[in-house]
């Protein structure tokens, strides 16, 4: 793969935020972003072994039948290659086993949850353990929200980060898990990297609308215990530039957005680590 970067960002079957994120990608350094329709990546047009980041955008994947991302995740783990009629889901366990990176936002974390991939306890990114449901207020929430960033978490696309403000737009996004086992193995190995945050405090909250989905402890993004695997229900792609701000006119604002921040610390690690 020489030394370039390159980035894949997989859409079809009802993704609408492909564009916005790899701009997200280019602006936080990758030499090569492709766009690859899931049909091209089981066609054998594309193949993830070529690249260090995939990325899991957001949309209405299969029009969210099944709940978010469900129709999706099945896709994933049954469908093969062609020509040779690979399991898609072997290129996937290499891609992760090469320690390379993936980001899921909206209907990619929902995507990344329901086939397991997250939270990745003991390596197993195959058993589903948490999930992503209907929110509290039973409609879909379109607002932006403050994130207070996890200082102690693993996650390799938030290190150097203390806040964030993004916008959600999604019905089904409050975050839960399969038990209370598992949601104290989440805390306790520190894989929660993104909290909804009460501005006036920073503090994690579960006052709506600053929560807008309900989610326990306020968990807005999580990670697998090497940080690699990122998800989150936040748009980053969404906040790449001071006009996507929904205050540009009214503040003084940095001419980068900071969803590019994210994109920029995958990249460097990538650099960093698998170049």
């Amino acid at each position: 793969m020489g030394k370039k970067v390159k980035a894949i960002v997989i859409t079809g079957y009802g993704t609408n935020c492909e564009t916005e994120m790899a701009q997200a990608c280019r602006l936080g350094g990758a030499d090569q972003v492709d766009i690859a329709h899931m049909s091209e990546l089981l066609s054998g047009q594309y193949r993830l072994d070529d690249y260090h980041l995939l990325n899991l955008p957001g949309g209405f994947l299969d029009g969210d039948d099944l709940g978010a991302g469900q129709a999706g995740a099945h896709r994933w783990r049954y469908a093969t290659v062609e020509p040779e009629g690979e399991p898609l889901r072997e290129q996937l366990k290499r891609f992760i086993g090469a320690g390379k990176l993936i980001i899921g936002v909206c209907n990619g974390f929902q995507l990344m949850v329901k086939m397991g991939m997250l939270p990745g306890f003991e390596q197993r990114y195959d058993l589903r353990q948490v999930s992503l449901i209907h929110n509290d207020s039973s409609r879909f929430e379109d607002r932006w929200v403050h994130l207070r960033v996890e200082q102690d978490s693993p996650c390799v696309f938030t290190r150097g980060i203390d806040r964030l403000y993004f916008p959600i737009r999604h019905g089904e996004g409050k975050f839960v898990t399969a038990d209370e086992e598992v949601l104290r193995r989440l805390e306790d190995n520190k894989l929660v990297a993104l909290r909804y945050a009460d501005p006036r405090s920073g503090e994690a909250t579960q006052e709506y609308p600053w929560n807008p989905n309900g989610s326990p402890a306020g968990i807005a993004g999580i990670c697998d215990p090497s940080g690699r695997l990122f998800g989150l229900m936040p748009h980053p792609e969404a906040f790449l530039h001071r006009t996507n701000h929904p205050r540009w006119t009214r503040e003084e604002l940095p001419e980068e957005g900071q969803g590019v921040l994210l994109f920029r610390n995958g990249v460097n690690f990538i650099r960093a680590h698998l170049l």
